[in-house]
């Protein structure tokens, strides 16, 4: 590997660019091979020379992807009166679809989580409840925020592929 010190060039004519720029075929494939990535996180990829096989050239986003687009989209949250009867539902599907039992809850410590109705489901079901620290909102944000980005990727990658909404 060699080094260039671009300080001690002395241009005849004019400098030449170090990085090509990547086709629009090239963007793509690079995007989608790496989980659609977004072209900045690609970019600094190339220039920190940390994945095998990644051309050394600049990546634009010359167009919109329809996938990435519907990644990102959000639906409207859950009142708290909708939490308890949702997350009941969702906790016996996936036990009478895995043939599992749900033994722990973790979630923050809002009253949609803390009332009497959620209260006796979990005793019936024998499901035990961990709550995070009282007051540390930080604590909450972050875990929410990576979740958001954990669902935003696997729902951009199910979109790209093209499989029916069910999954």
């Amino acid at each position: 590997m060699y080094s260039v010190d671009l300080k001690n060039i002395v241009p005849k004519r004019g400098l030449t660019c170090l990085f090509a720029k990547g086709t629009s075929d090239e963007s793509k494939l690079w995007h989608r091979r790496l989980g659609l990535i977004n072209f900045k996180t690609l970019n600094k990829l190339v220039k920190g020379n940390l994945v095998r096989g990644l051309p050394s050239k600049l990546f634009e986003n010359n167009q919109t992807y329809v996938a990435c687009q519907k990644g990102k989209q959000h639906r409207a949250s859950f009142t708290k009166d909708e939490t308890s009867r949702i997350l009941k539902s969702l906790i016996t599907g996936v036990e009478n679809l895995i043939d599992q039992k749900v033994k722990v809850i973790r979630c923050d410590n809002g009253t949609e989580f803390k009332n009497k109705e959620m209260n006796q489901f979990c005793e019936r079901k024998c499901i035990k409840r961990e709550f995070s620290i009282a007051r540390t909102p930080q604590q909450n944000g972050v875990a929410k925020r990576k979740n958001r980005t954990l669902i935003e990727a696997a729902r951009t990658m199910l979109a790209d592929s093209k499989l029916p909404t069910t999954f």
